[in-house]
């Protein structure tokens, strides 16, 4: 049987839920997944900009970040398990349980009467997030071959472009001109249409079960994960921040997520249906891609979170002017990502990710010869020229993996992917933080002694102070905004170094991907099982593609 798991127990036999069949149209689908990735892509950017109308309405400046980290967290521990259930239940389901969560969130976000229950309903929307990332990513690869999945990861990759220059414009708009409000309830209208499109026009087979046979669901691994996760990324989002890295709080956030973790894995080796098979780290093809993809999380700090703030504070550009600097990098990206499929069907998947990544990791060591103060242009080019890389680097891996595997492992195989990618985000903003404030802190006690009394103390007081220069001698400002400068340049060498780190491990990647039999792929296939085995790939006879 091809591309499908059959499990046969004492009472009946279980068949798992098989690919969409071809006849549907895809074009309804795709458009219902493009809207729900536009809810997922919008939430952030929409809401930054109004940021400073809900906290004047509803108070709570001192923990508002937790309208984004709460978010995050739940988006990121929530991927592993609904990419197990969509394997399990069919992606459906969990399309549908994802986007009405998201409304349920959205809805409560905007009835929220302080800043405690925004944070909570902030949460219930990540819940539905986590759903809508990993399942629309799944379905676009269960829907197209794998030379058609380009067009459509790119069409998905447009949705986030978009959305970094239409979100901070119109979360602007609606903050200043209506309510912040409105910023959740403009969720609703789209997230009614995609359920509606994917209700009328997305269905998949599914066998019926034998009597008194049922999916089996590994709730203890998932509550585990659940609670291993939350903790570490609670720490890495605090330390520095809320708490002192070696305070109480941080140990006891890290003791208690490594003693989360063992007690997962102990869960999940005695699972009969663990949330996070072992096949996910025993195959190199998706262990190599998890590694290399954590190491492009860490690198992603640095342009999203500190040239905004080298824009502002070194060039001098309003913050609208500053999103434009960073949103350039989203413009090439999917454009490049498009075009990947010409580059490694040539060179193979691996190839075309190491050159990706090889020339992503030049362009980042550009960035500190950039002149002083310079001009916008400058940084926007390195940004262009960064994002067209990384298209050559993450779709292709992404297609691999996807391709590598069976539909009853697909869901899984993508949610470890993106997993990964959002734990090495976590850790890339802690550690580059961290190294941020070193820096500068480095800097501002070798300021001169004419200047060193009254300087500000950390990067966001630097960065409020050179808001209003007019309260700094023309000397203080402009040794700020060397500093500033220096910051970054050392953030930009630090991600540098993590182009490297995924350089390293694409090497413990196979020279060439496996093609499952059921991807549409051009490789001879035996017959695929999706099993669990390390191969991965299928059994039988013959051998499986390779890409």
């Amino acid at each position: 049987m091809s591309g499908s798991t059959r499990r046969t127990g004492d009472s009946g036999t279980l068949q798992a839920p098989g690919p969409p069949p071809a006849g549907p149209p895809r074009r309804p689908v795709v458009a219902a997944l493009m809207l729900g990735m536009a809810l997922a892509a919008l939430d952030s950017t929409i809401l930054a900009t109004a940021i400073p109308q809900i906290v004047g309405d509803l108070g709570g400046f001192a923990v508002f970040s937790w309208l984004f980290s709460g978010y995050l967290l739940a988006v990121t521990v929530t991927l592993p398990v609904y990419g197990k259930l969509s394997d399990t239940f069919g992606r459906k389901t969990v399309l549908i349980t994802g986007i009405v969560l998201f409304l349920v969130g959205s809805l409560a976000c905007a009835g929220a009467w302080n800043m405690a229950s925004l944070i909570a309903f902030r949460v219930v929307q990540g819940l539905g997030g986590g759903a809508l990332q990993g399942t629309v990513q799944t379905i676009a690869a269960d829907l197209y071959p794998m030379k058609e999945r380009p067009k459509i990861q790119a069409r998905l990759s447009s949705v986030w472009a978009t959305s970094a220059v239409a979100g901070p414009a119109l979360g602007g708009l609606l903050a200043a001109h209506a309510d912040w409000r409105w910023i959740f309830l403009v969720n609703v209208p789209v997230g009614a249409v995609a359920l509606w499109l994917i209700g009328r026009h997305f269905s998949e087979e599914r066998s019926r079960p034998g009597r008194g046979a049922r999916p089996r669901v590994d709730w203890p691994g998932a509550l585990a994960i659940f609670a291993c996760g939350g903790l570490l990324l609670t720490a890495l989002v605090q330390g520095g921040v809320a708490w002192a890295w070696l305070s109480t709080p941080s140990l006891l956030l890290f003791a208690g997520s490594a003693g989360c973790a063992a007690l997962t894995v102990l869960i999940e080796r005695r699972a009969a249906e663990p949330i996070i098979p072992g096949w996910v780290w025993r195959r190199r093809t998706i262990s190599a891609v998890n590694l290399a993809l954590g190491a492009l999380g860490l690198l992603m700090v640095a342009p999203t979170v500190f040239l905004p703030t080298y824009a502002q504070s070194v060039l001098g550009l309003s913050p609208t002017a500053a999103g434009f600097v960073l949103s350039v990098m989203t413009l090439s990206w999917p454009v490049s990502a498009a075009l990947s499929s010409h580059v490694y069907n040539r060179l193979g998947i691996r190839a075309c990710a190491m050159v990706g990544i090889g020339a992503a990791g030049l362009v980042l060591l550009a960035f500190p010869l950039l002149p002083y103060p310079g001009a916008a242009w400058q940084p926007a080019l390195i940004m262009l020229a960064l994002g067209a890389t990384l298209g050559l680097f993450q779709l292709p891996l992404i297609i691999g993996v996807q391709s590598s595997v069976g539909y009853t492992e697909r869901g899984t195989a993508t949610a470890s992917i993106l997993f990964c990618r959002q734990v090495g985000q976590s850790v890339g903003a802690a550690l580059f933080g961290a190294l941020a404030n070193a820096t500068l802190n480095d800097r501002l006690a070798h300021a001169p002694s004419g200047i060193r009394p009254g300087l500000p103390d950390d990067l966001d007081a630097v960065s409020r102070a050179l808001e209003h220069p007019g309260d700094l001698t023309a000397q203080a400002t402009d040794y700020l905004r060397r500093a500033v400068d220096t910051t970054v340049d050392h953030v930009y060498l630090g991600a540098a170094a993590a182009a490297g780190l995924a350089l390293l491990a694409l090497l413990l990647a196979p020279r060439r991907f496996p093609v499952h039999t059921d991807t549409g792929g051009t490789g001879t296939g035996g017959t695929g099982t999706g099993g669990t085995g390390t191969g991965g790939t299928g059994t039988g006879e013959g051998e499986p593609g390779r890409a």
